[in-house]
């Protein structure tokens, strides 16, 4: 079975994710370190794990398999998931695949040694509204591609 599971912290495409996982009847599963509130609907469910370091991300990396659609900004939980053969976006629609990941950790490495260094380097540009029509699209086409391979 189909299930889509959003690393919710801080993840501002929850509304969308449900209204699209609503439209192929896929369950939903929202985890988060303290509660969120999620609708009332059998197919969203929600996880609140301990704050410890990584709760999240482990119990996702847990749940994970090829018919998982993980929802993260989380670039080294995208790594994970993706080796467990899960299909992993990102809030702003861009897809981690696992030809684009090794170039993304590179990135993510090189930018914390520059603010280890002290550069002030800026964070992630503004969530638009482009964003979230990518996301809904990409979403969208994972759903239906991931169907066709069951």
């Amino acid at each position: 079975m189909l299930r889509i599971l959003i690393d919710a912290d801080a993840c501002p495409v929850k509304d969308e994710t449900y209204k699209v996982a609503g439209r192929y009847k896929v369950p939903v599963v929202v985890i988060s370190n303290s509660p969120i509130r999620v609708p009332q609907d059998p197919l969203i469910s929600r996880k609140v794990v301990s704050d410890a370091f990584d709760a999240a991300d482990d119990w996702i990396v847990e749940h994970t398999d090829p018919r998982t659609v993980v929802i993260t900004a989380d670039i080294l939980l995208a790594d994970r998931c993706l080796k467990l053969g899960a299909t992993v976006i990102a809030p702003n629609g861009k897809a981690f695949t696992p030809s684009s990941i090794g170039s993304a950790i590179a990135m993510r490495a090189i930018m914390a040694d520059l603010r280890a260094g002290g550069d002030v380097v800026g964070g992630p540009p503004p969530f638009r509204n482009t964003d979230r029509s990518r996301f809904l699209s990409a979403l969208d086409q994972a759903l239906v591609k991931l169907r066709r391979s069951l």
